[in-house]
């Protein structure tokens, strides 16, 4: 499933939850990102790193 750096910020920030397949992906393309993604990605991780982003899934609304 591609992404792009910036939906997955978004989501993760507007749901609390990012899933182990958008990590994932992040490792996969990270040399590939240019400086605007590259920051987006370290504040990912520094909200992982506080406790305001949990690693899960999230339930798709019906």
């Amino acid at each position: 499933m591609p992404f792009s750096v910036g939906e997955v910020f978004l989501e993760s920030v507007s749901t609390g939850v990012i899933t182990a397949e958008e990590i994932a992906w992040i490792t996969a393309e990270q040399a590939s990102f240019d400086r605007q993604e590259e920051a987006m990605v370290l504040k990912l991780g520094r909200l992982l790193d506080d406790g305001e982003i949990q690693i899960g899934c999230r339930l798709l609304q019906a």
